[in-house]
């Protein structure tokens, strides 16, 4: 759990002591717009930009009810940014799975991406596609 807010922790913490500097030159403004945009930076990586997550359990469950798809990912991974900005309100209907909480949803991307966690892994109908293009994925709800 802690992994996934480790990049958001470093952008604030990198974000202070560079906005550090101008703030002690007397710059006080130019310093909080770089924490501003560091501060950013850090809520775009973090899991708060996704989706609730469910379990990998429930999700297939769920799936396999309202025939959405099931979609694996990890905090800080470009990729699942990509597919998650991309969808846009869409992104809503699908299950998601983080795969650094749920050691089930870690497995089952490792089962079918030959041992490798490669994010995000969509699976659709009970087939897996890995990091498939959103507009694809959104043709798919």
């Amino acid at each position: 759990m802690m992994r996934a807010w480790l990049l958001p922790l470093l952008f604030v913490g990198c974000g202070s002591l560079v906005a550090a500097v101008p703030a002690v030159d007397g710059s006080v403004g130019a310093g909080v717009a770089v924490w501003l945009v560091f501060a950013l930076l850090a809520v775009v990586c973090s899991p708060l930009v996704f989706p609730r997550p469910v379990g990998a359990v429930e999700a297939r469950e769920r799936g396999a009810v309202d025939g959405r798809p099931v979609v694996y990912w990890r905090a800080g991974c470009k990729y699942c940014l990509r597919l998650r900005f991309r969808l846009g309100r869409d992104a809503r209907r699908l299950h998601w799975v983080d795969i650094w909480r749920d050691p089930a949803g870690a497995a089952a991307v490792r089962a079918v991406n030959g041992g490798a966690e490669t994010v995000p892994t969509v699976v659709v109908a009970g087939r897996p596609y890995v990091n498939p293009d959103p507009r694809w994925v959104r043709a798919q709800l």
